[in-house]
């Protein structure tokens, strides 16, 4: 079924319009059809399935023991992921419906594996805890914060695809409470608002819950942070760092894939601070 605020493009000719930036103001999303080119998709793929990255992953357990991996770093880099997090049809966007210069925040791979991958609760991400303090307790001021989710693999129902209670972001933050590993909303409160914000399946193709399936689902999810909505104090996440942008080509012609080396990876127990 279609979604309200669904789109396609060339992935080469890619341009975010007016429409876009009311449905992310109205519904809190907007999904792009078509956004990385199979070119593109394949080259990330490859890149983040490999050991480089692979052995910065810990495990972020549901209530029912099951897994998911984390793997998260603080800057974007210069390897394929890091020109996917500084391209123009990326960061532009970002710029273009936040109003304003935006900085990589940082950029977390999450990885759930065919038949264990573990579910991660309902939460706002800038409300929850999660491992390391989040959004609001990192010092934003304002959840003047932009999240794009790039999926590496087919995300579906069966295999834990995103969920959202459409139009939920302008309740404002809620209350989040720990959950086994895993900080939470308030059940209730998420409850309340099924009522009346629809919830939606965001089922997407690789470029565009609990895994039981027989298939992986992995995504890269780069966020970003407004120049002007700089954290008050120093945290796990960068403060405010000029971001060179990149044109959309380079992903694709990104030389080096292997060169993770200005990445900083985070560290659970060390990065609380």
């Amino acid at each position: 079924m279609k979604l309200p605020a669904e789109y396609s493009c060339d992935p080469n000719n890619f341009k975010v319009t007016d429409q876009m930036i009311q449905n992310y103001k109205d519904l809190g999303y907007f999904l792009v059809r078509g956004f990385l080119s199979p070119a593109e998709v394949a080259k990330l793929k490859t890149a983040v399935e490999h050991e480089r990255f692979t052995k910065h992953s810990y495990g972020l357990s549901d209530e029912d023991k099951h897994k998911a991996g984390l793997i998260m770093w603080k800057h974007p880099g210069n390897d394929v992921t890091g020109m996917l997090a500084r391209c123009e049809k990326v960061v532009g966007t970002c710029e273009k419906v936040l109003g304003g210069e935006v900085y990589h925040y940082h950029t977390k791979l999450f990885t759930k594996e065919a038949k264990t991958g573990g579910k991660l609760i309902w939460h706002q991400d800038y409300g929850r805890v999660f491992f390391f303090l989040y959004w609001y307790k990192n010092g934003c001021l304002f959840p003047d914060l932009m999240t794009a989710f790039v999926p590496i693999d087919r995300c579906y129902k069966e295999n834990g695809c995103l969920e959202i209670l459409e139009g939920s972001h302008r309740c404002g933050r809620i209350q989040h409470n720990l959950q086994t590993s895993q900080t939470g909303a308030d059940l209730e409160r998420v409850e309340h608002l099924k009522a009346v914000c629809p919830h939606r399946v965001v089922e997407m193709d690789a470029g565009c819950g609990l895994n039981t399936s027989d298939t992986k689902r992995w995504a890269l999810i780069p966020c970003y942070n407004l120049k002007s909505n700089n954290p008050v104090y120093e945290h796990h996440h960068p403060q405010y760092t000029p971001l060179e942008k990149v044109p959309n080509t380079a992903i694709l012609e990104c030389p080096d894939c292997d060169d993770l080396s200005e990445k900083q990876f985070n560290i659970p127990g060390e990065d609380k601070t």
